[in-house]
């Protein structure tokens, strides 16, 4: 069970930074995040008041607010580190966030076999290089790095801090609820800032109704998120944290991929061999 749902948050963390690449090439990317945090906030509020989810209430929801607080700095730092690129240095970078949650669990006595722990280090090794890190060419910003590591410490909190948020499915529910609602009340607060600086939320000649087009988009990216943090919080409650956490981190083989068969995008050497490795990890993993 642990395989099964640390994979599918890879697959669909993967497709919602696939979805949100994609839009923030049409729309600022903190606008991207607001409003598709918005959307999953809308949505998770209706089914916390219909399952009556908010019933479960209680201290380990602070864990909830931390991750809902530290996921925007994480991604925004991100976004900017991608602006300043090179890209292929910054993605596998960013991939780093999972030795995060694997020292959490080493540090609460998780023991891994050896298979196991084999699998996770070629999965992290084949993680970083399935981002097709650039070993030549135009030289890193210093700050695209200190940016990227700060993201890299941002995801890996987060999936730190949901598989602690909760103890029941329906506490699960309330407490992605709560992450998303400060998610938006950080976002928001930097978006306002922004606009009365003069930067503005849409692009320049944009009317407002351009969102409408994109509002499909924009819920599958908020949504597909929610429900990423939601396995991976499942399998890390079934199974080892440091398992459940270096296959969930497996997304960025799901993004080259999406790219590869939605966008044409050839993969380079260096990231099929890491698709390749990150796949004989993963197959460690599971069996161990």
């Amino acid at each position: 069970m642990t395989a099964l749902f640390a994979l599918a948050s890879a697959v669909l963390w993967g497709l919602a930074d696939f979805g949100g690449g994609l839009l923030t090439r049409r729309l600022p990317a903190l606008t991207v995040v607001v409003v598709s945090q918005i959307l999953a906030a809308v949505t998770l509020g209706a089914v916390v008041l219909g399952t009556g989810a908010w019933r479960e209430a209680g201290p380990q929801l602070w864990f909830a607010v931390a991750a809902g607080l530290v996921g925007p700095v994480a991604m925004l730092s991100f976004y900017k580190a991608l602006a300043l690129g090179p890209m292929g240095v910054v993605s596998p970078l960013g991939s780093l966030g999972v030795v995060v949650p694997v020292a959490a669990g080493l540090a609460l006595g998780e023991r891994p076999g050896p298979g196991q722990f084999a699998g996770i280090a070629v999965a992290v090794v084949g993680i970083v290089l399935a981002g097709g890190p650039e070993l030549r060419g135009a030289p890193v910003q210093r700050q695209a790095v200190v940016l990227t590591l700060v993201a890299a410490f941002g995801f890996g909190s987060v999936m730190a801090l949901i598989a602690h948020a909760s103890s029941s499915i329906a506490g699960l529910l309330l407490a992605l609820f709560v992450q998303r609602v400060t998610n938006v009340a950080v976002g928001g607060t930097a978006l306002w800032v922004r606009t009365r600086r003069g930067e503005p939320a849409l692009p320049a000649g944009a009317s407002p109704r351009i969102l409408w087009g994109m509002l499909p988009a924009l819920a599958f990216v908020g949504l597909a998120d929610v429900a990423a943090n939601g396995t991976y919080s499942i399998a890390a409650r079934h199974g080892p944290v440091t398992v459940a956490a270096v296959l969930s981190a497996l997304y960025p083989v799901i993004t080259a991929l999406a790219a590869f068969v939605v966008l044409k995008e050839r993969l380079r050497t260096v990231q099929a061999a890491g698709a390749g490795l990150a796949l004989a990890g993963t197959v460690l993993l599971a069996a161990g």
